[in-house]
């Protein structure tokens, strides 16, 4: 189990009560603050003074006040952290329930565990700190159940610049001026038309549109 853990959220009774629910795993060693800026000092004195902290449990959001910051997020914390502990151990707790960037997290930013503010997250964060105390990942049952079910597609930087194209209100027919100026290859009509085909055929849709829509969603543009 984790010995010093370092909980950086801007709501204090949701940082009490996370505070509480890592004091009943018996981790006694735990620092807080409401700043991402606070925060990477925290770590980096930590880290120092060969005492580091081994677990981060972050929020992404934090709305401003009228301290000036440097780091206006949790991904901005994560990645600077990360620069001098690698090894750092990372729990993102935030209402973000969108696939995409929660699986962003993951694949980009190398965090171990991500959890929900819902209903029965008190469990949920209990469950994701044993589990990454034993080098595991932990994503909640629903966040799961939805990437396991729903119909992959992997969204290739093509396909994400012919939606973004059409949900900016360009028309299909010009899609492929904006490709060649900007170096996107294959920038044809017909290898749009085929993109296109594939994306609405693996996502189960008829129109852009639905597909546009899609994407907004699950936070891919």
């Amino acid at each position: 189990m984790f010995k010093k853990v370092l909980i950086v959220e801007d709501q204090e009774m949701i940082s009490m009560s996370l505070t509480r629910t890592v004091e009943q795993l018996g981790i006694t060693e735990i620092a807080y603050t409401y700043y991402c800026d606070d925060a990477l000092m925290f770590l980096r004195k930590a880290k120092e003074s060969g005492n580091a902290f081994d677990l981060l449990i972050t929020d992404l959001s934090f709305e401003p006040d009228h301290r000036e910051q440097h780091l206006s997020g949790g991904v901005e914390l994560i990645r600077a952290a990360k620069v001098f502990q690698p090894a750092l151990k990372v729990l993102v707790f935030s209402v973000e329930n969108r696939i995409a960037p929660v699986e962003r997290l993951f694949t980009e930013l190398g965090i171990n565990a991500y959890v929900c503010k819902a209903r029965h997250d008190a469990k949920n964060l209990k469950l994701a700190i044993e589990e990454i105390s034993k080098g595991k990942r932990y994503m909640p049952p629903d966040l799961r159940e939805v990437m396991r079910t729903k119909k992959a597609h992997h969204f290739t930087p093509l396909d994400i610049a012919i939606i973004s194209q059409l949900s900016s209100g360009t028309f299909q027919k010009d899609i492929p001026a904006y490709l060649e100026a900007n170096k996107i290859t294959p920038s044809k009509l017909s290898s749009i038309e085929k993109r296109l085909r594939i994306m609405k055929d693996e996502l189960g849709f008829s129109k852009n549109e639905q597909l546009v829509a899609h994407c907004k969603d699950n936070g891919l543009i």
